[in-house]
């Protein structure tokens, strides 16, 4: 298969880290799915746009001249001409034969909008954690679909379609990057289209270490945000409040309250109810976790 019969085009966002990314790069050069690769980088300022340019001309190079956060994906997905798009960071990649198995399940499910693979940490293949919260979802399995239907993915660990990814609208610029894809899933339900776990899709995650500084607190401000964004005020509300509360002792809830007051006018400037099925099936993803309660050290443990 030449790259212009590729189905699926590989975007990839990055900002400094050019010897990771050329490693990703290599990997994906090498899978046997050929796909065109969009590389968006986001204001690096370490020579990333040259040495991709030497290394591999043929890929396409996107500097928006600012650092977009996940929105790059965004910009990324515009730019593709294929009908799927499956999405790495610049430490990520896809197994051989991954893209070719989420094509096979896209083509025979018309209503699936999201592929959230299977993650293996690093060449050594251990399963990510955040495998086994997304195979326990209790929203379960629907006729018509191929996998459990989730309310989250890793983004690096994803395969859209196309159509379904831009009406959704992509990754929302409020957000920015950490913990976005929740309401990219919640924005694609809402437009009609399931997100499910598919674990026989895999992707390979190798991290350069645990949590980046300040993760927790942009995660928390987040999810905040989020809520601000499409959940019904009570829960906006209850959410910023428990910031609040914590933020009196404890100096990453208050960067997080921060952050999340700062956002606060954009968000409800873009705010938006989820409709009633979409937010019964928010609300029983919570009770769920709420039961279970190993779900935020599961994301946190997948490096998110």
């Amino acid at each position: 298969m030449t790259a212009h019969e590729a189905r699926t085009t590989v975007v990839v966002i990055t900002r400094d880290r050019r010897e990771r990314l050329l490693h990703t790069l290599d990997r994906l050069a090498r899978l046997p799915e050929r796909p065109p690769v969009v590389v968006v980088d986001n204001a690096s300022s370490d020579g990333t746009a040259e040495a991709v340019a030497a290394r591999h001309p043929g890929v396409t190079l996107l500097s928006p001249g600012r650092n977009l956060g996940a929105v790059g994906r965004t910009l990324g997905a515009r730019h593709a001409r294929t009908p799927y798009v499956a999405f790495s960071d610049d430490d990520s990649w896809w197994e051989p034969g991954a893209l070719a198995t989420a094509e096979r399940l896209l083509d025979a499910h018309p209503r699936l909008g999201l592929v959230a693979a299977s993650v293996r940490v690093g060449d050594g293949g251990r399963g990510d954690p955040l495998d086994t919260e997304l195979a326990a979802s209790p929203l379960g399995r629907r006729h018509g679909l191929p996998g459990t239907r989730v309310l989250g993915f890793l983004a690096c660990a994803a395969v859209a379609r196309r159509e379904a990814f831009l009406q959704a609208g992509g990754y929302h610029p409020v957000v920015f990057f950490a913990g976005e894809e929740q309401l990219l899933a919640y924005d694609m339900e809402a437009c009609g289209w399931a997100v499910c776990h598919c674990p026989e899709v895999v992707a390979v995650h190798s991290p350069d270490g645990g949590a980046r500084e300040g993760r927790r607190a942009v995660m928390r401000r987040n999810a905040a945000l989020t809520a601000w964004l499409r959940r019904p005020l009570s829960v906006a509300v209850r959410r910023t409040g428990a910031l609040a509360a914590d933020a009196r002792r404890d100096p990453e809830a208050r960067e997080a309250l921060r952050g999340v007051l700062e956002r606060l006018p954009a968000a409800l400037r873009a705010r938006r109810r989820l409709p009633a099925a979409v937010e019964a099936a928010a609300r029983h993803v919570e009770g769920g976790r709420a039961r279970g309660g190993r779900g935020a050290a599961r994301r946190e443990a997948a490096g998110r």
